[in-house]
């Protein structure tokens, strides 16, 4: 069991399936397709801060925090400034995360300098920033740093943003964050709650992926190609969707011609999603998204300080905030939305003026809308377009493969592939050398 409770549950039940394991299937494609937490079985919570102060829109605010925590001699003062938690307080004895320094000691006697801020993926698109440090995460997910590296890609799954037959998952090299809890959240919505990280590798080095054995190598033979497990994230990237049942499902074909297309739109996307951190060589060699010229967001007016109201100016194409524009900004890169609202809106809702009480940590924050901003800003609009200009090629995709020879989970069961084995929910066993324990000793896993 991990950290974060229960793993993912057995396969669903596909007792009501008919067909014979190799009958081509018509109609709908995800009708007989195997669960996402099925062929991908290992899934754990992404991290969860327990504490906003400790994750920014950019690392020079990180550290003005840490300072202003660190410079606080008087201990009850550094408490409150903290946040104490059941899961830490400025006294609490932990384990440093794998990989990194291990801290002097506990934070309440803290005096060095902030540990280096850490990308991290907030929501579905919002690239922000992260103190790795164990003392001031209330879940930090060890089993995620333990794997983390050039290689890693994490898959996603949004439940509270997807809806029925639409894209189900988003694919980042940065460490995933928890949601703020809302109302929205606690109920849960299509896929059941808080989203879900499943990590494409079990180990560092790309190795071990975190796929039910015997896929590959079933879908290999099926396809009369090599099938790596970078294609199959491509194509569950490609074609996974959230039916009316309100489980991610990755509907697999056994056409040769349609899987090499699904891969192809898949690399794209993963590319798209990454920044083009990831698969860039299969995506065409490119090393960052960019628009054609001519289609490039440039700033015309200067952004203000942050806080300003947001808007679209739809027939200048231009992004308003406040009397600051950018433009061109495509209509697709303004409407694009994830959970219930646009995606351009909530970056730079992220981005204003915190409501916190001054004393706080969270008050800390820009006075001026800091440059690098700008820079993530139109890179973000930049993907958006270009993930949305996707969205013709993903529907014809699916309408082609609705008429396609498909692999159901009736036939994975019928080769063993499914059910996984119970070893392949939990995390693998990964040590690193210089991992220790709460006061020095080594880590036992």
């Amino acid at each position: 069991m991990s950290e974060d409770g229960p793993v993912d549950s057995p396969h669903g039940d596909h007792s009501d399936q008919r067909r014979g394991p190799h009958d081509p299937v018509r109609g709908d494609p995800l009708a007989d397709a195997p669960l996402l937490g099925d062929v991908m079985p290992w899934s754990v919570a992404p991290p969860r801060p327990g504490r906003a102060w400790v994750r920014a829109a950019d690392a020079g605010t990180l550290r003005k925090r840490w300072s202003a925590l660190t410079r606080t001699e008087d201990e009850a003062a550094r408490e409150r400034l903290f946040g104490p938690s059941r899961a830490r307080t400025t006294r609490s004895a932990v384990a440093p995360l794998p990989g990194r320094r291990a801290p002097g000691g506990r934070l309440a006697e803290e005096r060095g300098g902030c540990p280096e801020p850490v990308r991290a993926l907030y929501g579905a698109y919002d690239r922000q920033w992260l103190i790795p440090d164990s003392r001031v995460l209330d879940g930090p997910r060890t089993e995620l740093w333990r794997i983390a590296d050039e290689r890693q890609i994490h898959l996603v799954e949004h439940p509270e943003g997807t809806r029925p037959g639409g894209p189900a998952v988003v694919l980042t090299p940065d460490l995933p964050l928890a949601p703020a809890r809302t109302g929205a959240t606690r109920r849960g919505r299509a896929g059941g709650g808080q989203p879900r990280v499943r990590p494409l590798y079990r180990r560092p080095g790309g190795t071990e992926p975190n796929l039910a054995p015997g896929l590959l190598g079933h879908l290999a033979e099926r396809l009369g190609l090599p099938v790596s497990a970078e294609d199959f994230l491509a194509w569950t990237a490609a074609v996974c969707a959230v039916p009316d049942s309100g489980h991610p499902r990755v509907p697999l074909t056994a056409d040769p011609e349609l899987w090499a297309a699904g891969v192809a739109l898949g690399h794209r996307t993963v590319w798209l999603h990454t920044r083009g951190a990831r698969h860039g060589a299969a995506a065409g060699g490119a090393e960052r998204p960019r628009l054609p010229g001519g289609e490039r967001p440039y700033v015309r007016a200067p952004l203000p300080a942050p806080g300003a109201p947001v808007g679209y100016e739809a027939q200048e194409r231009a992004l308003l905030v406040g009397e600051g524009r950018v433009s061109p900004v495509a209509p697709e890169a303004w409407e694009f939305a994830a959970g219930d609202g646009r995606v351009l809106e909530a970056w730079c809702a992220e981005r204003a003026t915190p409501s916190a009480a001054g004393g706080t940590l969270e008050a800390v924050h820009p006075a001026d809308w800091p440059q690098e901003w700008t820079s993530e800003l139109l890179e973000l609009i930049t993907v958006l377009t270009l993930l949305a200009r996707l969205e013709p090629e993903r529907r014809e995709l699916a309408r082609r493969l609705a008429g396609a020879p498909v692999v159901t989970a009736a036939e994975l069961d019928a080769a063993g592939v499914l059910p996984v084995p119970a070893e392949a929910r939990r995390p693998a066993s990964v040590l690193d050398p210089d991992e220790e324990g709460p006061a020095g000793q080594l880590a036992l896993l």
